[in-house]
């Protein structure tokens, strides 16, 4: 970490007798950055990052200069290179990840070089969270039966994963069993300021990181600034590669009051999600300021914090005050660490309270807290925001504007075998699931406390709900013990289900098979209740069509009460042993009971215990037995796991980048195609080129499980590159689907491109506006790559896929004024070359000749959206990967 330090600003800071270094923004600021004292503090941390990193290559010192400049302007168009602190994976997304170290050593060896060379270059950790799935329920073997099909499905790829865990430096793994990776990140992997032992001394630095998660932005809560990445940016970070990013606009959200009687975090956080959404925050920072973040829980803050993908925000960040300190203590911190956060906090114009005035924000918004009710958000956005007095209405509504069945409210049917009939609207999930609410035990514990007063009156869940609790930790687990309410939950049918995502990303399992054929041979809309942060159409369950948002609390109200028709606020949940109407007013539990059971149930030890043996695991996860050595013993016959040919054939020097001459056309695609269309995702078709592949190697329909859960099997992954049942190739007139022209003939893209591949015939893919928007995925990228495009020529691309197409080594490349394949009047049938690529350079001009079938020949004149010196060096070694490999091997 050899920094230029222009602004002179490297000091020592003495805390409990220990001596540490750090960038002292007071000091730069007198040094040169006037006025960075009124900088958010999430850019504090951006700058932070910038001056230690300072090597005038890929940090200057007008990138430094620039946060400063950002206080005039409150928004920048300038380029940065950030470097997160550490990695954090969740093990569909960090499978890929680990099979390329894993492919990198492989390559290390053949090139005569160390292997031990290859290992992440910062911390990672991944948390085995999303594979447990509930197809067990409401009974006290339900998680046992869980965790033991989990086992059964995944076995594969968690040997590969205990491998690497013993195989690679800076890399740690947390068992299956144990939580949902936010909450283990909440809990105990974030230390707030991060330390690192360099050249003679210890450097203290702000925690920072990215994860392959989404909902890695929870970790904002503890002032930690994290978000989601694609795997290949994650990547990167894991082997020292900076993440590129703009100098973010950062809205300043002020919160006063406090939350009114009956009001959880999860109504405030719906609220929050609505009006950010409003005001249009995609690509922003959000930061919290305000008197009424003295009134908030660490834990309520984590919460808000956690949706901030649903808001749009890139991140919504909390800075460090006085419940930080407190979290850290309570959850079992080291002592010194919790001293270091609050003496570093203070030195660097970070700690809440002492800031002498606001910081200056791009724009602002207010909420007064006590103005928040409670609510629900549905049926199909988080946004979509619907207060519990309205919640019947306004299913009515949907069920007319949304489903177009306004005259069927009262439309039921029979379910096989049982004495109820199901009915529009009914409520056949009802899960407490792992993510934003399984992390505040004022939530959590206040479904308890609901749980046990509806069980003294003699409540029961409706028999149609398949109801399931997912916490979020085993210290949840715990703390429910404590206050002896799992007994009343378990009563209910919300027995533990399992540690990990699960209904919020569709692993919410099959319904009982008569509830199933019943909705859909009847044509209902049956509905979910889930404390989870995504309610996608279709997300959930296959049979549901209608998914709400809740507070724990209602998720178990709502099962009692069985449906959407009913007005739960005013309309009896049901009866009590004597016959009297019972009102969700009579059974829920006032802030002051919840606030107490808090304060006697959730102790530092419990968090002591839980983590002490983090990376142990079950006796399960010790039975697996993984082979040793640095280099992995690929199984040949695996579905799961199989070596990548990214690097076949590599030298230690690459080639030089060549013209594209003679490519054909694999796809020519309108405007907005994004990365849900071109990754794979969902459930595998048995018709599918991927489905093909595992009957052909005995693989039966029923255990194709997901492409997310083979993502470390580049076969399968890229036999569903580009075949998304809704993307449309304009090569073939209206048809949907994974497909393309060649010869005349409809075929599927991966049959022709590897028949083009064994021709030795490039590829090259054309787009409209927007190229690659949406969540940014590897195997968007990745996938195109070995398909064997070479370049992909767009009106306009998405940053972060721009950005990975170059990783893999794929030219993006941007038609000039105004031009587009449709106005050259192209149909698929051209040859293409590309001219000028062995002399490309950053924002170059270069000329593409298409050839027509008629032999006519047209130019187009095109920019190379390879933008920077550091991502040319990546294309010019054919990707990023053989890039930091080949400078790994030459050290």
């Amino acid at each position: 970490m050899a920094s230029l330090d222009s602004f002179s600003c490297k000091r020592t800071l003495n805390v409990a007798g220990d001596t540490y270094a750090y960038y002292d923004l007071k000091v730069a600021e007198q040094n040169g950055l006037a006025g960075i004292s009124r900088l958010p503090a999430s850019l504090k941390v951006l700058l932070e990052n910038l001056l230690r990193f300072e090597d005038n290559k890929t940090v200057t010192k007008a990138d430094i200069q620039a946060m400063a400049e950002w206080l005039t302007t409150r928004k920048s168009t300038h380029e940065i290179a950030y470097r997160p602190a550490r990695v954090v994976m969740q093990d569909f997304t960090g499978v890929p990840a680990v099979v390329d170290l894993a492919a990198m050593r492989d390559a290390a060896t053949k090139l005569g070089a160390d292997p031990q060379r290859i290992n992440p270059q910062v911390p990672v950790d991944l948390v085995i969270d999303h594979s447990v799935m509930v197809d067990n329920f409401g009974h006290a073997d339900s998680f046992e039966k869980n965790v033991e099909r989990e086992y059964e499905r995944n076995g594969e790829r968690y040997k590969f994963l205990k491998w690497g865990a013993s195989a690679f430096a800076n890399f740690r793994v947390v068992p299956p069993g144990t939580g949902i990776i936010h909450q283990v990140n909440l809990e105990n992997l974030a230390q707030c300021v991060w330390t690192k032992d360099e050249d003679g001394e210890t450097i203290a630095y702000p925690d920072t990181c990215v994860g392959t998660d989404s909902h890695t932005t929870m970790i904002n809560g503890l002032a930690v600034l994290g978000w989601g990445v694609g795997g290949i940016e994650a990547e990167a970070a894991m082997l020292g590669q900076p993440v590129s990013m703009l100098i973010p606009e950062v809205i300043g959200f002020e919160l006063t009051g406090k939350l009114p009687e009956g009001a959880t975090a999860t109504d405030l956080v719906l609220v929050i999600v609505q009006m950010l959404r409003k005001r249009g925050v995609v690509g922003k920072f959000v930061e919290f300021y305000g008197k009424g973040l003295d009134h908030l829980s660490l834990e309520d803050e984590a919460t808000i914090a956690n949706m901030a993908p649903e808001y749009g925000a890139t991140c919504g960040f909390f800075p460090v005050d006085k419940e930080t300190l407190t979290y850290m203590t309570a959850t079992g911190r080291d002592d010194k660490r919790v001293a270091l956060v609050e003496a570093y906090s203070r030195a660097q114009g970070m700690y809440r309270p002492e800031y002498e005035a606001d910081p200056i924000f791009t724009d602002t918004l207010h909420l007064d807290m006590a103005t928040v009710v409670p609510a629900i958000s549905g049926p199909k956005r988080p946004q979509d925001r619907v207060i519990l007095t309205e919640a019947k209405p306004a299913f009515t509504e949907a069920m007319g504007k949304e489903f177009n069945k306004a005259n069927e409210m009262a439309k039921s049917a029979p379910v096989e075998g049982a004495d109820y009939r199901i009915t529009n609207g009914d409520v056949v999930i009802a899960a407490i699931t792992s993510c934003t609410n399984t992390s505040n035990p004022s939530v959590m514990l206040g479904a308890g406390l609901l749980a046990r007063n509806a069980v003294k009156r003699g409540l029961t869940v409706k028999p149609w709900v398949k109801t399931s609790l997912a916490p979020g930790s085993q210290v949840v687990t715990d703390y429910m013990l404590r206050a002896g309410l799992q007994d009343d939950l378990d009563a209910l049918g919300f027995n533990l289900v399992g540690y990990g995502c699960t209904t919020c990303i569709g692993n919410s399992g099959p319904l009982p098979g008569p509830i199933s054929k019943a909705i859909n041979e009847n044509d209902l809309v049956a509905t979910s209740v889930l404390s989870g942060n995504r309610n996608f159409e279709g997300r959930i369950s296959p049979d549901i069509r209608a998914n709400y948002l809740a507070s724990p609390p209602l998720v178990v109200a709502y099962a009692i009460a069985g449906s959407m028709q009913i007005d739960i606020t005013r309309e009896p949940l049901g009866q009590d042993q004597d016959g009297n109407d019972v009102y969700l007013k009579d059974i829920w539990p006032s802030s002051a009971e919840i606030a107490e059971t808090v304060r006697t149930s959730v102790t530092p030890d419990m968090f002591a215990t839980r983590y002490a043996h983090v990376f142990q695991g079950d006796k399960a996860w010790q039975g697996i037995d993984v082979p040793t050595g640095l280099n992995y013993a690929w199984d040949h016959t695996s579905t799961y796991v199989q070596n990548p040919p990214y690097f076949e054939g590599m030298t230690m020097e690459p080639d030089a980048p060549g013209d594209v001459v003679n490519a054909r056309i694999m796809g020519l695609f309108g405007d907005s195609i994004t990365t849900d269309h071109i990754s794979p995702a969902g459930s595998i078709k048995a018709n599918s080129p991927a489905g093909r592949y595992l009957q052909e190697r005995q693989v039966p329909v029923l255990e194709f499980n997901s492409y997310g859960s083979r993502r470390g099997n580049h076969e399968v992954m890229m036999r569903g590159t580009f075949a998304n049942i809704r993307i449309k190739n304009k090569m073939l007139d209206g048809v949907e689907g994974g497909y393309t022209k060649k010869d005349g003939k409809q075929v599927d893209i991966f049959d022709a491109c590897m028949d083009y591949q064994a021709a030795g015939i490039p590829l090259v893919v054309f787009g409209g506006k927007e190229y690659g928007t949406g969540s940014s995925r590897d195997w968007a990228a990745k996938g195109t790559r070995l398909l064997g495009v070479k370049a992909v020529i767009a009106e306009s691309f998405e940053r972060i896929h721009r950005s990975n197409l170059i990783g893999m080594g794929v030219l993006p490349l941007q038609f000039e004024d105004g031009a587009s394949w449709e106005g050259l009047g192209m149909t698929g049938d051209e040859s293409v070359n590309i001219l000028g690529v062995a002399e490309i350079e950053p924002r170059a001009l270069m000329t593409v000749e298409i050839t027509f079938p008629d032999g006519t020949v047209k130019t187009a004149s095109v920019r190379a959206r390879i933008d920077t010196e550091n991502e040319l060096e990546y294309y010019r070694d054919g990707g990023i990967l053989h890039y930091v490999l080949r400078n790994l091997a030459r050290s």
